[in-house]
């Protein structure tokens, strides 16, 4: 039986990489049903909306989607459609690994980066509770509960037990915002308990960015409120190449969504030069949340060796080949 996925390809060169994935997911011979829908500029243009209706609906129906970067317009009172996804969809995971890809040359190439951060994605500075108090004075509300925190420490100690890692590092600003932050470690201490075979340790959020630049490897998983874990999702891709190598994934109680968190880069779009990676590894990510564990092995392990071998590789990461050219490369590795 065929599993069904809603593609969102996006805007820029999202619909190149989506394409490219597609090939290489199904090269891999699990059987799926795409349901492609728009959204982002292309989708405001046409329909009128960033977010159409039947974007929300075909994901009702799936459970599952795999989206390509999406373009939010500056100004106009667009809200972010990521945004907008992870609040309808109550996906209050934000989970990111981060690995250095083999022959992947960067400052960082021959330290052994095998991280995973999990960010709670729903509220903190994030659920956007600002107001003007006086003219010239603007205050911005942080909203941190119980409920939120204990569902992104639960999601983060189960991925531990359920993976052989070992130890979760939470990452705060306690010793300043006592009730806030205080709220979260509370939490994370809780759920901690409860897996006793898992190290448990915690970092002030300034104090964790140094050690990471400094001693990434001493990593394994962090948890951390949305706005930290923002600021060091991308600190951490930087550590491996930036963000067109890293995969994402956005994960709630019923539904899912795979992502490449770059950007569209609209000044290349079209002319084949595009880097798939990003969202090749997060369709990894689906394949193995879909159950087809064996086929997201050998995707992600046919996307190493073709850096390895550094077969094809893209522009962006030091090679001359094309969107088409890498593809191949992996599906021939497969």
């Amino acid at each position: 039986m065929a599993h069904l996925v809603t593609l969102i390809p996006g805007d820029g060169i999202g619909p190149e990489v989506a394409d490219a994935t597609v090939r290489a997911v199904e090269a891999t011979g699990v059987e799926i049903e795409w349901e492609r829908v728009q959204a982002g500029l292309g989708a405001l243009a046409e329909y009128g909306q960033l977010l159409p209706d039947d974007v929300l609906a075909s994901l009702e129906i799936t459970r599952i989607g795999l989206k390509g970067p999406t373009a939010t317009p500056i100004a106009g009172g667009h809200q972010s459609i990521n945004v907008a996804l992870r609040k309808k969809l109550g996906l209050y995971t934000n989970f990111r690994p981060v690995r250095m890809l083999p022959g992947l040359k960067t400052r960082y190439q021959d330290v052994p980066l095998d991280l995973a951060i999990f960010r709670e994605n729903t509220e903190d500075l994030y659920a956007g509770l600002e107001h003007e108090i006086v003219p010239g004075v603007v205050e911005s509300l942080k909203i941190i509960t119980r409920n939120a925190s204990m569902k992104i420490a639960r999601a983060t100690f189960e991925y531990a037990r359920r993976e052989g890692r070992g130890k979760v590092t939470a990452i705060h600003k306690a010793n300043i915002m006592k009730l806030s932050d205080g709220l979260f470690l509370k939490c994370c201490r809780d759920v901690a308990s409860q897996f006793p075979e898992t190290q448990y340790n915690e970092l002030i959020v300034d104090n964790a960015c140094m050690q990471l630049v400094m001693r990434p490897e001493t990593f394994d998983l962090l948890v951390l409120p949305n706005l930290y874990g923002d600021i060091i999702s991308d600190l951490a891709a930087g550590l491996v190449g930036g963000l067109g190598i890293v995969p994402g994934a956005n994960i709630g109680d019923n539904h899912a969504i795979f992502e490449a968190v770059h950007g569209t880069a609209p000044d290349i779009a079209g002319k084949g030069l595009a880097n798939p990676t990003a969202l090749m590894q997060s369709a990894v990510l689906m394949l193995a949340h879909m159950g087809e564990r064996e086929a997201a092995g050998r995707l992600q392990r046919a996307i190493e060796e073709v850096y390895r071998h550094r077969e094809c590789l893209t522009g962006d990461v030091g090679g001359t080949g094309t969107t088409s050219q890498f593809t191949e490369a992996v599906i021939r590795r497969m």
